[in-house]
């Protein structure tokens, strides 16, 4: 086995290499630029935690805990996990800093890595890439609307179309209750054909049955109650408060009474956003209220609410769709002769001091093989220059795209290009 066949990624990880990585630098740009607008303060949680933050907050008998967590014991033998979402360590976060003493609402955003050891697919990795978003501190539905409509803004923004808004209200503590019962008994007589998972869940936490994407169990749950139904008064006002004001913003939302989502935190609003062109994996963004988990770390009682997107579903969208330009050089410097090089670097350094992304050539190849390589580059300007050039003081410029031409003093290359 050659060293290049044994030094390989591991399975369900991914290298992200240009051009790709620059549309994944334009999807956090814009997001930054968005939630700036709507108050919210970038924070950095770690990738590590003491696993008792999730099977605490995600819930023991859920998919994640049991089955997808990168779980190991350090040094001083205590229990760490790889974060496999991030509300979880937010909150850890919120809570040991004290957050919660800012002015309400706190608004937080943070993005990075999150781990999760699943079946790799087309939309699915093992180490895949969250921006999340997390608002705390005010419980009016005003804030659920807030947080939607500034969703659907970033993605807007980022040129998406197409895409499907479904909301729901899963209820809280005082209203889950009886809707438990309620499909006890409607799956107590189809439990057989369920899958083993599903089975399971039927003990522990039969709403998540409603959440399983086996085709058998679909099928079973049809006709199940709807959580909606079994909405506390409390409940059933926030959730009209909430459509209310969606239907004020001309937010274009779907309710979905099937969606519970997979973790045991949510409380009251749910929320996904999804896509038709992302097959079976076609969650773009997904969240929801959890009410109650900065008290059970610890903290005082909190209304919450947030949402996480999944970049790489982000990407994978819009490179289908083309809506945006990938990034090149704006300038190649083609120069001939030795007094012309160290003329294009003096230019080159001049604009990229302006900010501008200038490439030039690093050997004395000939005139056409440094025009190839600009095209291979997309550059979208050549400046061509020889010691006759240097000599008169003025250069030659080519656009690319369209082949337009034409000749330029050197000290007025700047003002060229900032117009």
């Amino acid at each position: 086995m050659s060293s290049a066949e044994r030094y390989r990624a591991l399975r369900g990880v991914q290298d992200i290499l240009p051009p790709e990585i620059f549309i994944w630098q334009k999807v956090e740009e814009v997001a930054k630029d968005v939630f700036s607008a709507y108050g919210f303060q970038e924070i950095r949680p770690p990738i590590i935690e003491v696993t008792d933050i999730f099977t605490r907050s995600i819930g023991e008998n859920t998919d994640i805990v049991e089955k997808e967590m990168y779980t190991f014991s350090d040094k001083a033998g205590r229990s760490i996990t790889l974060r496999p979402e991030g509300t979880a360590p937010f909150v850890r976060c919120y809570v040991q800093n004290c957050l919660y003493n800012l002015p309400s609402p706190q608004k937080f955003f943070y993005s990075g890595p999150m781990f999760r050891y699943e079946r790799p697919q087309k939309g699915r990795f093992r180490q895949f890439y969250h921006i999340g978003v997390e608002a705390l501190g005010i419980s009016d539905p005003k804030i659920d609307a807030e947080i939607l409509s500034m969703l659907r803004f970033l993605l807007e923004r980022l040129g998406l179309e197409g895409l499907t808004f479904e909301v729901n209200s899963i209820g809280c503590e005082k209203c889950r209750p009886d809707y438990r019962k309620a499909l006890l008994n409607f799956f107590s007589g189809r439990i057989n054909g369920f899958c083993p998972d599903c089975k399971r869940r039927y003990e522990l936490n039969p709403l998540r049955i409603l959440d399983c994407k086996v085709k058998e169990c679909i099928k079973l749950r049809v006709g199940s109650p709807r959580v909606t139904d079994f909405l506390c008064k409390d409940c059933r006002e926030h959730f009209d408060a909430l459509l209310s004001l969606l239907r004020l913003l001309d937010f274009p939302y779907v309710i979905n009474p099937d969606m519970v989502r997979g973790l045991d935190y949510y409380t009251r609003t749910t929320f996904e956003v999804t896509s038709k062109q992302l097959g079976a994996q076609n969650a773009v963004a997904a969240g929801g209220r959890y009410d109650r988990l900065v008290e059970e770390f610890g903290g005082p009682p909190t209304p919450a609410i947030g949402f996480a997107i999944g970049i790489e579903r982000i990407v994978e969208l819009l490179k289908s769709s083309d809506k945006l330009e990938i990034l090149a050089p704006k300038v190649f410097i083609a120069t001939i002769g030795a007094s012309a090089e160290k003329e294009g670097l003096l230019i080159a350094n001049k604009l990229r001091e302006r900010g501008i992304w200038v490439e030039i050539s690093y050997a004395a190849h000939s005139l056409r093989s440094q025009l190839r390589r600009a095209d291979r580059l997309s550059a979208k300007y050549v400046l061509i220059m020889g010691d006759d050039e240097v000599s008169s003081r003025k250069l030659k410029w080519k656009r690319l795209s369209d082949g337009t031409q034409g000749e330029i003093a050197i000290d007025k290359v700047l003002e060229f290009f900032n117009k």
